[in-house]
């Protein structure tokens, strides 16, 4: 396959809230491994000035688009927005990579991830696979993410190592059916409620594994609302009967 023209038709989506220190070095790091790929930033109204970061860097760049929110209402909310604005008006696009713009997420990882995309509509670079594995966490934040992905997974059934997790590569074709559904989740919930619906829809879905290495700039967006929210929500999204294109 010729990969150099498979890549020109992929957009990554990195939602932003006071990144003004990693966001031209992450985007940077994407576009010398993937040179003709798109950028769209989504920026929540950062009060660190992210948001002119990111226009000063489009206005240098034409592979850089930016999105601007009103306020942050959450990760899952600014995906959505990302992932319908790249649907409507980027038709050309094949495949939508959602990111952290913070390097947790290696930019290295993503040539691999997109030619497994070639076989599976959902490709997620994976912390607990053979190969993936975590960087700089401490023993605690080791413990919790592996109690929520294995709590999601029991909850929601699939054979998903790292339903938590946040670098995906989505078909477009996929990613369509994902947002007529019901998506409830503002928070990291919505990672585990995404690849359960594109489960559902009989999507083909693969892992690649990662090292996700914590940040080293800015602070985490975790917080115990976050992790609330994915706790209470989970059970309802497996006992909710909805209807998916398959």
């Amino acid at each position: 396959m010729n990969y150099d023209a498979f890549f020109k038709k992929i957009v990554i989506c990195l939602p932003t809230y006071n990144e003004a220190a990693n966001l031209p070095q992450i985007t940077e790091a994407i576009l010398r491994i993937i040179p003709s790929a798109v950028i769209l930033v989504i920026d929540d109204n950062s009060p660190d000035g992210t948001g002119a970061v990111a226009e000063k860097m489009r206005l240098e760049n034409p592979q850089i688009s930016v999105l601007h929110r009103v306020r942050k209402e959450g990760l899952g909310r600014a995906y959505l927005e990302g992932f319908r604005t790249v649907l409507k008006n980027m038709p050309e696009v094949e495949r939508i990579v959602q990111m952290d713009a913070d390097f947790s997420h290696p930019p290295e990882r993503l040539p691999e991830m997109i030619r497994r995309s070639e076989s599976a509509d959902l490709v997620i670079g994976s912390r607990y696979v053979k190969g993936g594995g975590t960087e700089n966490w401490s023993l605690f934040r080791q413990l919790i993410s592996r109690f929520g992905s294995l709590y999601a997974r029991l909850w929601l059934g699939l054979p998903v190592r790292d339903l938590t997790g946040g670098f995906k590569v989505w078909r477009r074709d996929l990613l369509e059916k994902i947002l007529s559904c019901p998506i409830g989740s503002g928070g990291y919930g919505f990672q585990a409620e995404t690849t359960f619906f594109a489960f559902r829809s009989g999507a083909r879905i693969a892992e690649v594994p990662i090292l996700f290495t914590d940040r080293n700039v800015g602070k985490s967006k975790m917080t115990a609302g976050i992790a609330w929210e994915a706790f209470w929500r989970l059970p309802l999204i497996r006992v909710r009967e909805v209807k998916i294109e398959k």
